[in-house]
């Protein structure tokens, strides 16, 4: 079994479903409000466990009420959770509007994801001992590029998703095996628009870039080969929020598998696929079975 460790945030998504998302200044009426599991390393560490993987959560949650529901969800999900560290405080949470088109926007409270500045002996053993490393920008710089040089000293695939998007240091890029950014995070960091420009700009600093288009599907490009686009199935979307997370969670543990890049990226197309037809993040996520027979 493929093990991942996910070195990543843990929130409480405050969801809240409208027609239409509110201008600035503006009131509207939604027409419901639930509170899910979410956080990008959580949602891409049920996304691997529900996928088939074997997967050790590293982060921090509250000593409030959702820290409690964020650790029984993952690991109801089969997460391991001995390095979920509870911090003194408020866990972190998203709040999310969802629309009529399945859009979302979403403003991210770290809480005790602020807290993970830096790791510990059973932290690095864990990023050592594992196949893949997967990162995400929600907790400070300083933890995700000190698990990025553990992993990269240790021959870890590591795998990075820079959200939310910033300025990264060369440290960093020079850590990474293989980066999957969203179009519009691709193009903040190459400065280029259009996918196939901002991935040959990334290429400069990574090995291996996906760049995630939506409903158009994904672009992979490595070094020395051809560039792969590979189109999305087509679904009505409810809600794409955790799309994006169910994408990289599967995706890591196809590879972990040793399938080929196309097949990996099928299979992880089709998990994406899956969970937009359903409401949530972590929720929406599909099991390996029904991957398997999409």
């Amino acid at each position: 079994m493929t093990g991942i460790a996910v070195l990543g945030s843990t929130n409480m998504d405050l969801v809240a479903y409208v027609a239409r998302a509110p201008q600035p200044g503006e009131t509207v009426t939604g027409r419901e409000f639930r509170t899910v599991p979410g956080g990008k390393g959580a949602n891409q560490a049920v996304a691997a466990a529900r996928a088939g993987a074997d997967v050790m959560m590293i982060g921090a949650v509250g000593d409030d009420a959702y820290g409690a529901q964020l650790r029984s969800g993952l690991e109801h999900a089969g997460v391991d959770t001995d390095l979920l560290h509870t911090a003194e405080g408020p866990s972190g949470t998203a709040h999310i509007v969802v629309d009529d088109s399945g859009g979302n926007a979403i403003v991210v409270i770290p809480g005790a994801n602020g807290t993970v500045t830096s790791l510990g002996p059973g932290e690095m053993a864990a990023i050592a001992g594992a196949d893949l490393l997967l990162l995400q920008l929600e907790l400070p710089l300083s933890a995700v590029l000190e698990g990025a040089r553990v992993a990269h000293a240790q021959g870890v695939r590591t795998i990075l998703t820079p959200s939310p998007v910033q300025p990264l240091p060369d440290q960093l890029f020079d850590t990474i095996d293989l980066l999957i950014p969203n179009e519009h995070e691709a193009a903040a960091l190459s400065g280029h628009v259009e996918p196939h420009a901002a991935a040959d700009a990334l290429l400069r600093q990574v090995p291996e870039v996906v760049i995630t288009l939506g409903a158009k599907g994904c672009l992979y490009a490595s070094r020395g080969t051809e560039k792969i686009h590979f189109p999305a199935p087509e679904v009505t979307a409810v809600d794409t929020t955790g799309a994006g997370d169910t994408f990289v969670g599967t995706l890591a543990v196809a590879l972990g598998e040793g399938r080929s890049v196309p097949e990996a990226l099928a299979w992880a197309s089709s998990a994406a696929a899956l969970c937009v037809q359903k409401p949530g993040a972590s929720t929406s996520m599909p099991y390996r079975s029904e991957i398997d027979a999409a």
